[in-house]
């Protein structure tokens, strides 16, 4: 009995800290939804331990292949590896409740705000300081790739070149990307277990 309280209490725990985090991100975080895996990262991998970084580079390549925002897709993810159902639906409550009050007093304010100066320069200000987070991560994210000594490095090197040269050279829609290479990886998986099993 006293197992099943603490495992209780515990999980309580995780799902109130998974809540309160997700509001606290949603809430400092401006921009994009890349932006927002930079302060996951930092909170659930480097702060609270409960996923490594290779765990966190998966989560975010199906959050980012999924229907839905990024955002919220990231941490329902997060939310859902850590506890269950529960903790997936308070992550994605806490990460909508910031942008519904924010959305809700800026329509009231929206015709005086939108020709105000001081707001366009202060969002001027926040693209630019989005634009520095996303470079972090993207950087981060690469030496953590680059660390990996197996031969797949020069695997995950190539998909990396080859789908930023697609998207940002040839202007390829990032959705045939995202798919195509879903498709390749597919096909790898089965090749190597095929192989395997041969």
């Amino acid at each position: 009995m006293a197992i099943q309280e603490n495992a209780v209490r515990t999980k309580a725990k995780t799902c109130f800290t998974l809540f309160i985090s997700s509001l606290y991100i949603s809430a400092i975080t401006f921009g994009s939804g890349y932006v927002i895996v930079s302060v996951v990262k930092k909170r659930f991998v480097d702060e609270l331990k409960w996923i490594d970084e290779a765990e966190m580079i998966n989560l975010i390549a199906l959050a980012q292949s999924s229907p839905g925002v990024m955002a919220a897709n990231a941490v329902l993810l997060v939310g859902y590896r850590t506890a269950g159902a529960a903790g997936a639906f308070l992550a994605v409550l806490g990460v909508a409740i910031p942008p519904l009050i924010t959305i809700s007093i800026v329509s009231f304010f929206y015709n005086a705000l939108r020709e105000n100066a001081i707001v366009s320069a202060v969002l001027k200000g926040m693209q630019a300081g989005a634009c520095a987070v996303i470079c972090d991560v993207v950087v981060s994210l690469f030496f953590n790739v680059m660390e990996d000594k197996s031969r797949r490095t020069a695997v995950k090197i190539t998909i990396m070149v080859s789908a930023f040269a697609a998207a940002f050279v040839f202007g390829i829609n990032v959705i045939l990307i995202v798919l195509f290479f879903i498709f390749l990886g597919v096909i790898w998986h089965f090749a190597s277990r095929t192989g395997k099993a041969g």
